[in-house]
């Protein structure tokens, strides 16, 4: 009886099971049902086994968007992660100025994501818009429509402006988090304030630093609604990321393609994140020792 007693706390989950089957567990099955599938129409179906992950593996235009895509998510992390820490590390850390400066940092982050898109359309239009045609007038060519380069610019830009916050509020909860007796330690032993940063704040944000690591990575490596809303993949094919390109396959109707596409998508975040954790995590172990 008691046994059962101790048992019966499984049921208080039972409704998050129930949630996660329905949300997750049973939209993954039908993309990996479609993956293995031709769809010829209502109830026509032919079984092609690995065909579609095939075609998928070796097609071009795939390649091109992973290169992109790799591209742009290693220079989000090289500019927000280092950026993110020199912003926590200047900010106030006691008084309303520190309540402010939190408040400010996290308006980006209240944004939706496609609104942001349409934000920087118009801030970074070539004629009337506030940056665009401030780099006009001093004599250099900027339009993100017509430039691949531009494009670029533009959509790293809007990246960092809008997931940077993310990252100081991070940094900055790990740096309020070290008592202050590691300071006056250093202090007494004539520390200089990178060895400071060196030997005790980096290493004491190292959890959430890999919170950082991974959740940009991650959200930068599945971007859509921005970039499609800023430049819609363009100009010619300059910004079309993998989950642009996987969209436009599956508005092509060619679901069993961009079935097979959307399990190597999950694939390669998984790996890539499986790796980031592993190289964060062998950082950490080396600090200790």
């Amino acid at each position: 009886m008691e046994k059962w007693e101790n048992n019966r706390a499984w049921f208080l989950i039972l409704p998050v099971f129930v949630i996660v089957a329905f949300s997750a567990v049973v939209p993954l099955m039908t993309v990996v049902n479609y993956s293995v599938q031709d769809i010829l129409g209502p109830g026509q179906r032919i079984f092609v086994g690995a065909e579609w992950f095939r075609d998928m593996l070796t097609n071009s235009r795939l390649h091109d968007a992973l290169v992109k895509q790799l591209i742009f998510s290693g220079l989000v992390l090289l500019i927000e992660i280092p950026l993110g820490i020199g912003i926590a590390l200047t900010m106030p850390q006691k008084g309303w100025t520190a309540s402010a400066c939190l408040v400010l940092l996290a308006l980006p982050l209240l944004i939706p994501w496609n609104v942001i898109g349409t934000i920087w359309i118009i801030f970074t239009r070539p004629d009337i818009g506030l940056f665009g045609a401030s780099i006009n007038s001093l004599g250099i060519a900027f339009d993100h429509t017509a430039n691949p380069l531009d494009a670029w610019v533009t959509v790293m830009l809007m990246e960092v402006w809008h997931w940077t916050p993310l990252v100081v509020l991070l940094a900055y909860a790990g740096l309020r988090s070290i008592p202050d007796a590691y300071y006056q330690a250093a202090k007494i032993d004539g520390a200089s304030r990178w060895a400071v940063f060196r030997f005790i704040q980096l290493p004491k944000m190292r959890g959430v630093l890999t919170i950082a690591v991974l959740l940009r990575f991650m959200d930068s490596f599945l971007i859509y609604a921005e970039p499609f809303v800023l430049t819609g993949g363009g100009p010619g094919n300059a910004t079309t990321f993998l989950s642009i390109y996987l969209v436009k396959l599956s508005t092509a109707m060619d679901l069993g393609p961009a079935a097979a596409f959307s399990i190597i998508y999950f694939l390669i975040v998984l790996l890539f994140c499986w790796l980031f954790y592993q190289a964060l995590q062998a950082v950490g172990t080396g600090d200790k020792s």
